[in-house]
């Protein structure tokens, strides 16, 4: 069966680094890297190789400084086969098994195709049981590229196509380095909508293949020139270091350690050291990892998205496509707030489940620690076609897009360390003092343009905002101690991830006008929304002006539609007719 896409296929381009990936994106089945069986099947090599060099240390020891290779062990399997001169059998067997391995990893890659058309990405495998993906284009989530150590040595790197939902991830493991970056830019101009591709201005590294691998460990994770990145914000590795010294995990870590220090000097006794010291080595283990993961972290905005990379020698580097972002959260936990210090957490419509090796700290955390500048200028970058398309409507060019979203990044940068109803804020009542003792002044929400705010925590301080396009749905609920107080929650649901927006302790009349305020304009903003296609709406129209959508930001309160005709007249009101006072438990809209 042969898929023939509606839609044109663009020309592959003729020049340029886009080149690399042009044979690829012809609309024809294409195979991966021809090292790609090495490099799963290598693995198998290394673990012989390590288990024989294991039992033969005392021999070479013995070789090369004699009477010194230690005591013989009883039952060591490699002296066995040297004591009985089956060495060359036993080595005929190891070649045989590894050319049988390679062979089988061989056929599978030969099974293993994909291509790209106008609409679609597209995966068979298997050899026994065949699976067969496909990732539409318009509904790509992000599309991240992993250089793991070994494989980077041989110049290959693994892509991986981000899509909504569970187990639906599309995994291209392994092509040429170059080849994954062109066509991880091919993919995003056609799942963009433009018209015509646009070609890259970067030459390619001349000097051979050594001289290639040597400049690819010198680059710089990102090279804003080559991405055509407008603006770029960096992690300070040592904030990075500062900022994991001063969280609840070494807060456990010390405590452990003292509970191991006073239980041995009280009762000379190392039960606890023995039980608990792995514990305390493996979350060591856990700080190196994550500081490795996040030296040069890197936050960019490109053409085509949100470039965000992080690696030293395995590297890693995502670009999540405008209108993907479901939720932003800007926290604070309590032993950063000396220093100023703030974290940036996203949620995606995405959950790799087949595999794949989606990285979770690109999956959720945009900005790990930053000050407020660094948390401004992230928002700036991540807000503009989620907010600003809702204000300035989704034609407008990137200009009139962060004029307009500017308004909601200066209220979130206002906002971060604010109580009472300063900024326009609706906070909790004095009575949610009974259930939000610290946080109650704290507690609450507005509208900016484009989106909802919950402002939440006097500990842990916290703002979420939800881009009123993504808002899936409103619950306002009320448990018995929340009546007698008459007190309402409101939860403002997106996809599932790391953000919560949920706000509670609000009075009930305030929590009815949340949740019919954010449903009005959610429904207005999600007509208006083109990001599916973000670039196609800006080519086929001329950008235009259309701030009437800024009707829909009038403050806590709200006026007309953005077209003129009045809003529904329960709208005016506390709730809907039949409501009467707070809307009952597990009310959902």
């Amino acid at each position: 069966m042969t898929f023939r896409p509606d839609a044109p296929l663009p020309a592959p381009p003729r020049k340029g680094d886009a080149v690399a990936a042009a044979p690829l994106t012809d609309g024809e089945w294409h195979r991966l890297h021809p090292l790609t069986p090495l490099l799963k099947g290598g693995i198998f090599l290394v673990v012989i190789l390590g288990y024989v060099l294991n039992n033969l240390r005392d021999q070479i020891v013995e070789v090369f400084i004699p009477g010194e290779g230690g005591p013989q062990e009883d039952g060591d399997p490699v002296r066995y086969v040297y004591e009985h001169g089956v060495v060359g059998w036993v080595l005929l067997g190891v070649v045989v098994l590894l050319l049988v391995l390679l062979g089988l990893f061989t056929l599978s890659w030969r099974m293993h195709e994909f291509r790209v058309t106008g609409e679609i990405v597209e995966v068979r495998s298997g050899v026994v049981f065949r699976t067969h993906r496909k990732a539409r284009l318009d509904r790509i989530q992000g599309i991240n590229i992993s250089r793991p150590l070994v494989p980077r040595l041989f110049g290959t790197a693994k892509l991986e196509i981000a899509q909504a939902g569970n187990d639906a991830n599309v995994q291209l493991a392994y092509l040429g380095a170059k080849a994954a970056d062109d066509l991880r830019q091919r993919i995003l101009v056609l799942a963009s909508g433009a018209k015509d591709p646009e070609q890259s201005r970067s030459a390619a590294a001349a000097g051979g293949v050594f001289q290639g691998r040597v400049d690819d460990f010198l680059a710089p994770e990102l090279d804003p020139e080559a991405v055509h990145a407008s603006r770029v914000v960096r992690v300070h590795p040592g904030r990075l270091i500062a900022s994991m010294l001063l969280s609840g995990t070494t807060v456990v870590i010390l405590l452990l350690v003292v509970a191991i220090i006073v239980s041995i000097s009280l009762t000379g006794q190392y039960f606890l050291l023995v039980s608990l010291f792995p514990a305390v080595i493996g979350a060591g283990g856990y700080y190196v990892r994550k500081f490795s993961k996040s030296l040069r972290y890197t936050i960019a905005e490109t053409r085509d998205g949100i470039r965000i990379g992080f690696g030293l020698f395995s590297t890693s580097n995502e670009t999540l496509p405008p209108g993907r972002i479901h939720a932003v959260s800007v926290a604070q936990p309590l032993l950063w707030r000396p220093f100023g210090w703030w974290d940036v957490r996203i949620n995606r419509a995405t959950n790799a489940g087949n595999g794949a090796s989606t990285n979770q700290q690109v999956s959720s955390i945009v900005l790990p620690v930053g000050t407020a500048a660094d948390v401004r200028q992230v928002l700036e970058i991540i807000l503009p076609e989620l907010v600003g398309s809702a204000v300035v409507g989704p034609a407008a060019s990137m200009e009139r897009l962060r004029e307009g979203s500017a308004e909601a990044v200066g209220v979130v940068d206002d906002s971060l360390t604010t109580t009472g109803d300063r900024g326009g804020f609706v906070h909790s009542p004095r009575r949610g003092r009974w259930l939000r003792p610290f946080s109650a002044s704290r507690n609450g929400y507005r509208f900016v343009p484009g989106a909802v705010l919950l402002r939440l925590g006097a500990v842990w301080r916290s703002l979420v905002v939800v881009p009123l396009p993504r808002v899936q749905s409103v619950k306002v609920t009320q448990g018995p101690v929340e009546r007698a107080l008459r007190l309402a929650s409101v939860h403002v649901h997106t996809v599932s991830g790391p953000v919560s927006a949920r706000v509670g302790a609000l009075d009930a009349g305030d929590a009815q006008r949340l949740w019919s305020g954010t449903t009005e304009r959610a429904v207005e903003a999600a007509a208006a929304d083109t990001t599916h296609r973000w670039r196609d709406g800006q080519e086929a129209r001329p950008a235009t002006d259309t701030s009437a959508h800024g009707h829909l930001v009038a403050g806590p309160g709200w006026g007309g539609r953005p077209d003129g005709r009045p809003r529904p007249a329960w709208l005016t009101q506390d709730g809907p007719p039949d409501w009467h006072g707070v809307p009952w438990p597990g009310a959902v809209r």
